[in-house]
């Protein structure tokens, strides 16, 4: 039986897709190079978070600007050029023989990746029919469940057979097919008349995101102490708080928060806040607690770790059917629900329980994040207008990086209380069931949020109608 080719709409969300995962994968696959990245450039293990943090700051400043950038410079060029500085940025990071240089190439690495996710899921907004946009969103988002759970598992292999550096040139091949993918395959689309670009806007809401994304990288790696902790919250704060007051003057701000004003729109950004934390704080926790619980090593982990994705995978084209049948907010409240009980799961593990139940939990919580953001970035444009889907999506993938950085910041809280009340240089494996208990938890907030949605939700793209 011959398979049918894919349409447009599916080509242009597969080349989306790819951008995803390349970005995703590089957001987490060092995190288990940095030792082998500190003996190569004779620095402390401690000193190479920069790597991290940098990344971290090239988004946080980007990605306000992306849907501007994209009104007035077109889809097609945005994504080209993001695309284009990422490669070039992951070669030169390969090459890199001092910290600095990689810290910086790293930080315009991230400018890139910040450019490419936005634009990307705003071309699949714009391109693809209402009815078809949960279909064409299960195949965007696949790469955001994969990429984090990769991450370590590819980073590990790499660096232990080859060398940290294929950690980057890995992006080339696939980079350069996205590349190819976009400029078949993508939309050139602009504004006719954009509004003035807000550069006052983008260095405070670009300082202030940056700020707080460092605090949380700092503060979840244990790399600085309180006073510099303190120091960048009120930072970030004050930036934010000045920028709120610049946004409520102007038109046509960068970060639009009357958008809030769309219920679908502030739904799912508030519920979605919730979710993401719990998500966000999973990649963080899961390897360490695997070690500490089944004693395992960090390959082992790796591996474990991994299987979640064949819950993402195997759930994706059941996505459209389950929305159809229960609609977007039902959905939506029972998985809030879920995701805390899968949490307590995980968190409930002891040895000698064997490997595979835990294993058939992960696949449980991969297929239940799938559903859960393919139906949150969907329904959050159910009510946009056209004109505002722009300013719309730099908002969402914004708020995004912030809740899934906070997710990690959270949980890294928990153990550093944890030990300061029990004494102990190190966290033990009951540490890690609270704080796999409190980010699970957390989700459950999303359930009373997303019941207030109306029922008929969406109903034009899930194809609900009860």
């Amino acid at each position: 039986m011959a398979f049918p080719f894919p349409t447009r709409i599916q080509l242009t969300a597969l080349t989306v897709s790819a951008m995803f995962f390349m970005e995703q994968l590089d957001g987490t696959i060092l995190a288990t190079a940095l030792p082998a990245i500190a003996r190569d450039l004779h620095v402390g293990t401690v000193a190479t978070s920069v790597a991290l943090t940098s990344y971290i700051i090239g988004l946080a400043i980007f990605i306000p600007a992306s849907g501007a950038l994209a009104d007035r410079l077109g889809s097609r060029t945005i994504l080209s050029l993001a695309i284009t500085v990422f490669l070039i940025c992951s070669i030169l990071c390969g090459v890199a023989h001092s910290l600095p240089f990689l810290a910086v190439m790293r930080m315009l690495q991230g400018a890139g990746g910040a450019l490419m996710v936005p634009v990307g899921r705003l071309v699949v907004i714009r391109d693809t029919p209402r009815k078809d946009l949960v279909r064409a969103m299960a195949w965007m988002m696949l790469p955001a469940t994969l990429g984090p759970l990769m991450g370590p598992v590819v980073g590990g292999f790499i660096t232990t057979w080859f060398s940290w550096r294929w950690n980057f040139y890995l992006n080339i091949p696939v980079g350069l097919l996205g590349l190819l993918m976009t400029w078949r395959f993508i939309p050139q689309v602009r504004e006719p008349s954009p509004p003035p670009f807000d550069v006052k806007g983008m260095v405070l809401a670009g300082g202030g995101l940056a700020t707080l994304s460092i605090l949380a990288e700092l503060f979840s790696h244990d790399a600085a102490g309180w006073p510099v902790l303190v120091g960048l919250l009120v930072g970030g704060v004050v930036l934010m708080a000045v920028y709120a007051r610049h946004a409520r003057r102007i038109t046509d701000p960068l970060l639009d928060f009357r958008l809030m004003r769309f219920p679908t729109f502030r739904i799912s950004l508030v519920a979605g806040a919730a979710t993401r934390i719990a998500v966000g704080s999973l990649p963080f926790l899961l390897p360490t607690f695997l070690q500490i619980g089944a004693g395992l090593n960090a390959a082992q982990s790796g591996v474990i770790t991994f299987v979640g994705p064949l819950g993402s995978i195997a759930i994706r084209p059941l996505v459209p059917a389950i929305l159809k049948r229960w609609g977007f907010r039902r959905v939506l409240m029972l998985n809030a629900l879920s995701a805390a009980v899968i949490f307590a799961l995980i968190a409930a593990y002891r040895p000698p329980t064997p490997l595979w139940v835990i294993s058939v939990v992960l696949v449980m919580a991969g297929a239940a994040q799938a559903v859960q953001f393919s139906a949150y970035n969907t329904v959050a444009y159910a009510d946009i207008p056209p004109q505002r889907m722009s300013a719309a999506t730099s908002l969402y993938s914004t708020m995004q990086q912030i809740m899934l950085s906070s997710g990690i910041c959270i949980a890294a809280g928990t153990l550093t209380l944890l030990n300061a009340l029990s004494g102990q240089s190190e966290p033990t494996l009951n540490d890690f069931s609270i704080a796999l208990l409190v980010t699970g938890g957390i989700s459950i907030l999303a359930t009373p949020i997303a019941a207030t949605m109306p029922p008929a939700a969406g109903a034009d793209m899930s194809g609900n109608r009860s």
